[in-house]
């Protein structure tokens, strides 16, 4: 190769690596050469050389479903530019799910892992991890050091309230969330992302004299939220707004509103959370919190290549900004 190119293998390794910068002339003629001899970097023996696998994981509570499924591919392609196969795997949202994704992690020699972590106690991250760089998506407070991507819940519910309210909604429903009572002290079992959007919610609709709000949760699939407008109106609950704590609830919430004969947005406006694709394509456009995907995925890469280069950098905690995005089914 350095022959046919003219250049020094020193060279050749560097444009090749990008270790350290070249002219553009070597540059040219060590590409040329490449296309000549048609050679191909032989990347598993470059990542044993370096100590590293190039396989990075993912673990997430589902993959079947529209938030985790756009966040795995927006990982894959975002690892991909640099170099790096991911692999997706699911935890069941539990804690049992979680320790096995990080002792698999290791077990597997992966470079990294980003976790979305739902079910982890404190403590447990460090006691599983062992020096596995580990990045840490989701709403849990961890005691320990570790790096954490996070999204305004709390704040972004809110938006999504006062968008109903200055709307003229007064009777508003959360669908998806527990119940507005125990927000303090929600159960074991109770979300912690959907804690924070209820208060967020609920501090939006408390904001404004004359204005109601009650909750109705029978799960987290589409069908789910139909079920649970379903069980509102048939007790009886008039409401001309709601907020669901995921778009997927969204969908199923307009759905039974629709079965019903009640017009979206003319008798009841509703608004999501997460911005998924098809949020722009369903009938009404469903309005919606953006939480920041691109921002999520570009710093849970950045921690995660920080960590794999330097495992005594110091923590980060970051907040993704978030913005409500107005279609059709508030009017928009």
């Amino acid at each position: 190769m350095a022959s046919v190119a003219g250049v020094s293998t020193m060279t050749v390794s560097n444009t090749l690596t990008g270790r350290r910068p070249v002219s553009d002339d070597a540059r040219r003629r060590v590409l040329q050469a490449v296309d000549e001899l048609g050679y191909q970097v032989n990347v598993a023996a470059r990542n044993l050389r370096q100590g590293r696998t190039g396989i990075v994981g993912l673990a997430v509570p589902v993959i079947d479903s529209q938030y985790f499924g756009l966040l795995a591919s927006l990982f894959v392609r975002r690892f991909a530019r640099e170099g790096l196969t991911l692999v997706v795997e699911e935890t069941g949202g539990g804690r049992e799910g979680e320790i096995a994704a990080l002792r698999g992690s290791r077990l597997n020699a992966y470079d990294g892992l980003v976790l979305s972590a739902v079910g982890l106690r404190d403590g447990e991250v460090d006691a599983v991890r062992g020096d596995l760089p580990v990045v840490v998506l989701g709403e849990r407070p961890f005691r320990e050091r570790v790096d954490h991507v996070s999204m305004a819940n709390l704040e972004g519910s809110a938006a999504a309230a006062r968008l109903l309210l200055d709307r003229g909604a007064r009777r508003l429903a959360l669908v998806g969330g527990p119940p507005l009572d125990d927000l303090e002290t929600p159960g074991p079992t109770a979300v912690r992302t959907f804690v924070l959007r209820a208060r967020g919610f609920l501090g939006a609709v408390r904001e404004v004299e004359g204005a109601t709000a009650v909750s109705v949760d029978r799960g987290s699939a589409m069908a789910d939220g139909a079920a649970a407008v379903a069980d509102l109106l048939e007790r009886g609950g008039e409401v001309d707004g709601l907020v669901c704590v995921t778009d997927t609830l969204a969908f199923g919430a307009v759905r039974a509103l629709v079965d019903r004969g009640i017009r979206v947005p003319d008798d009841v406006l509703v608004v999501g959370f997460d911005d998924v694709q098809e949020a722009r394509f369903s009938v009404p456009s469903l309005s919606t919190v953006a939480p920041g995907h691109d921002r999520i995925v570009g710093e849970a890469t950045r921690l995660l290549l920080r960590r794999m280069a330097d495992r005594s950098a110091e923590p980060e905690l970051v907040v993704a900004p978030f913005r409500v995005v107005e279609r059709e089914s508030t009017g928009g």
